[in-house]
């Protein structure tokens, strides 16, 4: 019989195992390889050493960048005492110019009363035009010199700057791991000279392993984020490995056609290396779904569009056979959807004992089945 149930449908694809997380850990600096602390297939822990490059080059460039910097600094301390000296000197001339102020005065005032000469009054009004001179004059000094000393403070801040990159590069020579995984590849032995960017390891996180499959967009309704899989390996045949659908590519490999597929699987003992062939089966269930038994397909005549036999008017133990069309969907080991052509209740032949014509009269045996 056709029925309306949920409907379990198993997709299946193979893919190849990867790490969780993959890292190529490069060389940063040109030198040869002076040790390599780890192997394929060692673990090793985040920041962990892993390679160490010559250095000799390096110090060098480090060393006359902190001899710079030093008489960078030296000549801040020396442009700071100029600034020192210029203001004593204006504080100098600062009492200077008061008491000859008050010299001023105290004569203009003597030679109003008579008790000493104009000239002599007008003498000393001279010596505080001179001394605001030279209290000016020292004030320039001053912004002069504080300003050399602001120049000698950048050219130690810049030196500073190339003195920090100078280190950094240095340390460039110790290569440390950026995650704790294992060594999937050396690239590099002992005694090669690595340039900028050449590879030296790979890293790779096995705490889970991830499996690519490649889905076409037909089956891509079926799979969805968050959904169940059995992945099982060649390499351990017996075991069944519970999985989840991690993520789906946003388009399809131009070339294939095809949608990229992540499943990702625990790895707790880390067992499952990477590369292994990998065979993913996703279960995806759908309800109010017509459905029939594959025998039912099996026995049917061929013809452009797959064919069944609906029993119509079932008398007792005989009916007449009706020939319709139907148009398939998802298949699983013993079902088949129905997407167009049945209705829920439709009495179908499942098992006869010889060929079926469109209209044909039939018996009902006492082994005849309606199957749900």
């Amino acid at each position: 019989m056709a029925t309306v149930g949920s409907f379990e449908a198993r997709l299946t694809f193979t893919g190849t195992t990867q790490p969780l997380q993959t890292v190529v850990l490069r060389s940063r600096v040109e030198g040869q390889v002076t040790a390599l602390t780890v192997d394929a297939g060692d673990s090793i822990a985040s920041g962990e050493i892993v390679a160490r490059q010559d250095a000799d080059l390096l110090t060098v460039v480090v060393n006359q960048a902190q001899a710079e910097l030093q008489a960078r600094q030296s000549e801040v301390a020396q442009a700071q005492a100029a600034v020192s000296d210029a203001q004593t000197a204006y504080e100098s001339a600062r009492v200077q110019l008061q008491q000859a102020q008050a010299d001023a005065n105290r004569l203009t005032r003597l030679a109003a009363d008579g008790a000493v000469s104009t000239q002599t009054a007008e003498q000393a009004q001279l010596t505080v035009d001179t001394g605001q001179q030279v209290l000016q004059s020292t004030q320039e000094q001053i912004r002069t010199r504080q300003a050399a000393v602001n120049a000698a403070e950048g050219r130690v801040a810049a030196q500073q700057a190339v003195v920090a990159q100078t280190q950094e590069r240095l340390s460039f020579a110790v290569v440390r791991s950026p995650l704790s995984g294992k060594v999937i590849e050396r690239l590099v032995e002992v005694g090669d000279y690595a340039e900028s960017g050449d590879e030296l390891m790979q890293i790779g996180d096995l705490s889970s392993i991830k499996v690519l499959i490649d889905v076409s967009d037909r089956d891509l309704a079926e799979v969805t984020v968050g959904q169940p899989a059995e992945v099982r390996l060649d390499a351990f045949p017996a075991t069944a490995i519970a999985g989840r659908v991690t993520r789906i590519a946003p388009a399809a490999d131009p070339a294939s056609r095809l949608i990229p597929v992540e499943v990702t699987v625990p790895n707790d003992s880390e067992r499952i290396g990477s590369g292994l062939l990998a065979r993913v089966t996703l279960v995806g269930k759908d309800s109010d779904l017509v459905a029939i038994p594959q025998r039912a397909l099996d026995i049917a005549i061929e013809d452009a569009k797959p064919t069944v036999f609906v029993l119509t008017d079932v008398e007792g133990q005989t009916a007449t056979v009706q020939a319709r069309p139907v148009e398939i969907g998802r298949e699983n080991s013993n079902r088949v959807e129905i997407m167009s052509g049945l209705q829920a209740g439709d009495i179908i032949v499942v098992r006869s004992s010889g060929d079926l014509n469109d209209g044909q009269a039939v018996n009902l045996s006492v082994l005849s089945e309606t199957e749900k």
